[in-house]
Parts: C-alpha cells; structure tokens; sequence
C-alpha cells in the first residue's frame, strides 16, 4: 500500500532531480562565431539537457580545431570543451553523456557538416537526414559512434 507520505518524497524527489543534474553538470566550453544561429539552438539543447555552457564568440574557430586535432573535413560551425574532450558540430546530448559516462581513449567526438534535424539543425516541417556522431581518435582517425536517423 502505498502511503500519501510516500507519494509526496517521490514527488520531491523527482522535482530535485533535475536540479541536482544541473548543480553537477560538466562545465561545457563553447567557441563560435557571432553570426551563428544554430550554435544558439544547439546550446539551447545542451542547456534542456541539463549542461552548463560557457559560450565564447569568436572570428573564427578553425583555430581550435587545429588546437584540439579536428581535421577539416571533420569540423563543424562550432567547437566545445568538456572534461578533457572535444564535443565538435551538432552532437546530441546523449551521445555527450555516453561520451562522459564511457570515456574511451579518443580526442573527442564529431558531427561533421550540419545534418537537418540534428540538435540546433531543426526544419519547422520537421525533416531530417540520418547522420552519424564520430569518435574522433589520434591522427584524423574516426568510427562511427552513434547512428541518428
């Protein structure tokens, strides 16, 4: 039998929950540039998720792509920092997660170019294109990661 008192520590606790997600949440450094408008979406995303992100507007951020080993062909509109990976382009939240929670030996993870529908590539008539999150490993090396359709 379940009792009111019972009920309402649930209750409680459900509404701490994402509360105490966001006071413990990764620090999530962000580097783009001024004009970028799905940067805005896909930090809006990460900040639902419960991540705390630091955004840094930038000229460029081909810098930091070369300062954190992402080729070109892997690059994307942004570039963010977390723990001692690099999260680069449109990754979904739960593949960051996965990311921190696994924590393979790798640079970091990739979602080249800018798939409609993934996190900040929304359409309003809801389109999108399957796409792959990429561990990006030493030396320009990937493997597929995570698959998205």
């Amino acid at each position: 039998m379940i009792h009111r008192r019972h009920l309402l520590g649930l209750a409680a606790a459900s509404l701490a929950a994402p509360g105490a997600w966001a006071a413990t949440a990764p620090a999530l450094t962000v580097y783009k540039t001024a004009s970028c408008g799905c940067c805005k979406g896909w930090i809006t995303t990460m900040t639902r998720a419960g991540y705390r992100p630091k955004v840094n507007t930038v000229e460029d951020v081909t810098p930091f792509n070369k300062r954190h080993g992402v080729p070109f062909e892997l690059s994307s509109c942004h570039l963010s920092t977390i723990g001692s990976y690099v999260v680069v382009g449109h990754v979904p939240p739960g593949d960051v997660a996965r990311l921190l929670r696994e924590r393979p030996k790798a640079l970091g993870i990739t979602v080249p170019g800018m798939p409609l529908g993934s996190p900040g590539m929304e359409t309003p008539d809801g389109r999108r294109e399957p796409f792959q999150t990429l561990l990006l490993l030493p030396g320009g090396r990937t493997q597929v990661f995570a698959r998205h359709a």
